[in-house]
């Protein structure tokens, strides 16, 4: 056996020696964790797709998010689900729309002790199911009306109380729209965590159970990424942050490791990672068959994600493991 290998067999024979060298760890201030809230029901409903994760109430959602205040979690990422739909989406920017209401009970709530994240997008309240409005001749989203309301939304959800505006809707221009809007309407320190790489993926079958947005009709795979193409990441990212973006997320996390690597390297940003539902859910369906231990393969995925280069990581266990740190 070589020194080197002598060496880092020493280093690794207890755990406390094997914490001391570790180069990368998760901690709870890397968490944010995605929730959703959904209008007219009077308690949270399960999400069957996604064990652990509920549709909330208003109550409930204030009471989850001061739960995970003071468990130190730094952030959450709001997504609501309106009891009305409509091809323009109009319940996203109404003042008294469900996501609004939210953002006003949980500013009361929790202050500036936690970051509230809101998801800047249509397809959880457009009757199609699109992250866009979609053109009645072509059927195909049109583009720049769809700015036009992106924009209108993180007015909205600013003046709500929203701290930082996360366009999901892989839409050209949107983060340029939406930052004129905010800073025209004097909200000019109100920064933009932009899904800058967004891919088509088959992941996020469980999130469109819990946001009720299944497209019923086509795909988006015209507005989201080829899950082929790397290349194109950097093109997209780059994009937004000229545009303004303060920060990027790559979104699915796993499946794109690669690509979370590159974009980390290439750009002095902050950089979000969405582990998101299908990754979640296929840990949590093997660990109830006794397969796999679900919370080992949680916080593997989670290192993996951050070794990767996130800086902060979207995750359905935030909770779980900021219980388990406490």
């Amino acid at each position: 056996m070589s020194f080197p290998e002598r060496r880092l067999r020493r280093l690794r024979r207890t755990p406390a020696l094997r914490r001391l060298v570790a180069e990368h760890r998760v901690s709870v201030d890397d968490l944010v964790a995605p929730l959703f809230v959904k209008e007219g029901i009077d308690g949270p409903e399960p999400v069957l797709s996604m064990p652990g994760v509920v549709q909330h109430s208003q109550e409930s959602l204030r009471k989850e998010v001061r739960a995970l205040c003071d468990l130190g979690v730094p952030a959450v990422m709001l997504f609501g689900v309106p009891a009305h739909k409509d091809s323009r989406g109009t319940q996203a920017d109404a003042a008294d729309g469900v996501m609004q209401i939210a953002l006003r009970n949980l500013r009361a709530e929790v202050g500036d002790d936690l970051v509230l994240m809101v998801d800047d997008c249509l397809d959880e309240y457009t009757d199609h199911g699109h992250c866009g409005i979609v053109d009645e001749t072509t059927h195909e989203v049109d583009n720049d009306a769809t700015l036009e309301r992106y924009a209108s939304i993180a007015v909205a959800q600013a003046a709500a109380g929203a701290d930082v505006i996360a366009p999901s809707g892989m839409m050209d221009g949107q983060v340029a729209a939406i930052r004129a809007a905010l800073d025209d309407n004097g909200f000019a320190t109100t920064p933009i965590l932009a899904y800058a790489a967004k891919f088509a993926s088959v992941l996020y079958g469980p999130f469109r159970d819990a946001a009720e947005c299944a497209p019923q009709f086509g795909d988006r795979r015209g507005y989201q990424m080829d899950p082929a193409n790397a290349r194109e990441a950097m093109v997209e990212v780059a994009l937004d942050v000229a545009e303004g973006a303060d920060m990027v997320m790559i979104k699915p996390a796993l499946a794109y490791l690669d690509v979370i690597a590159e974009v980390r390297a290439a750009f002095d940003v902050p950089v979000a990672a969405y582990h998101v539902s299908g990754e979640y859910a296929m840990v949590k369906a093997a660990a109830q068959l006794g397969w796999i231990d679900g919370d080992a393969v949680a916080l593997e995925h989670l290192l993996a994600i951050k070794r990767a280069g996130a800086d902060m990581i979207l995750t359905y266990w935030a909770r779980e493991f900021a219980e388990a740190l406490s």
